[in-house]
């Protein structure tokens, strides 16, 4: 099964209401590491390295919370359902 990184900031409301849908999904299977950015410069800057396939998911910015598909090279940023998530990431 394929990674996910969930890239999230600590205080971030975005990523609060995301991260009881992720565990959801860690739970029942999905391969999803969570990489906190705003606290953490190893983490910033691995989101960084992904920059280019971020900042066109993001409209132009490095925005959380971002989930990456770095297998794909494709990201979603942003506040979702967890049918809406679910269906991104078993998509090729």
């Amino acid at each position: 099964m394929k990674k996910i990184i969930m890239f999230h900031g600590q205080e971030c409301p975005h990523c609060r209401v995301m991260h009881p849908i992720v565990d959801q999904l860690i739970s029942e299977g999905f391969n999803i590491e969570k990489l906190e950015v705003w606290h953490n410069e190893n983490n910033a800057n691995k989101m960084r390295g992904f920059s280019e396939i971020i900042t066109e998911a993001s409209g132009g910015d490095l925005a959380v919370p971002t989930f990456l598909d770095e297998e794909n090279k494709r990201a979603i940023c942003g506040e979702m359902s967890y049918e809406d998530l679910k269906k991104w990431i078993n998509q090729e």
